[in-house]
């Protein structure tokens, strides 16, 4: 499993995730894949996963907490608020529409689970029908070395994964 002081390009080095996007814009981009060595390579990301699109504390408490913290991540340096959940980026996309948060947080679908799986943060969550998904999860990564990772124990628990509290801990 990931820990403090990984590097998630060794942790990772195949891994890529899925930008939100529109059906038509993954036809436009030949449904390209990003490089996770180019969405942490040279910068300071916050990043956080979640369970599911569209589902209740995801919806309601975990996006805004990161949502109502834009500025002060960018205030401490932050290049990059991005949400990651096991989901295809279409359904990203809409839900990141549907929260009003496309232009502040980014969204990326790990579609299959291999990014959270290769990082140890995958859970099976198939008794409330999810079948394979993330742990909800916090991090901050700088120049792809995990300086802060917090993992909530249990799915329905939103107490270390937040924005407030990674934001103490930047």
């Amino acid at each position: 499993m990931a820990s403090v002081g990984s590097n998630i390009l060794e942790v990772a080095p195949d891994a890529s995730l899925q930008k939100s996007r529109t059906w038509d814009e993954g036809v436009s981009s030949n449904f390209s894949n990003t490089p996770v060595k180019e969405i942490f390579m040279g910068r300071k990301v916050v990043i956080f996963g979640v369970p599911g699109a569209f589902t209740g504390i995801c919806s309601k408490a975990h996006v805004p907490s990161y949502k109502n913290n834009i500025d002060k991540f960018k205030a401490k340096g932050v290049d990059s608020v991005i949400c990651v959940s096991v989901n295809d980026p279409y359904v990203m996309h809409g839900w990141a529409e549907k929260l009003g948060v496309k232009e502040e947080i980014e969204f990326y679908g790990d579609f299959d689970g291999s990014f959270n799986r290769s990082l140890g943060l995958d859970k099976d969550l198939t008794e409330a029908l999810l079948g394979p998904r993330s742990q909800r999860w916090s991090a901050y990564v700088v120049d792809g070395k995990i300086k802060v990772l917090n993992v909530d124990k249990n799915p329905n628990e939103f107490k270390v994964s937040g924005g407030d509290v990674i934001l103490d801990q930047i």
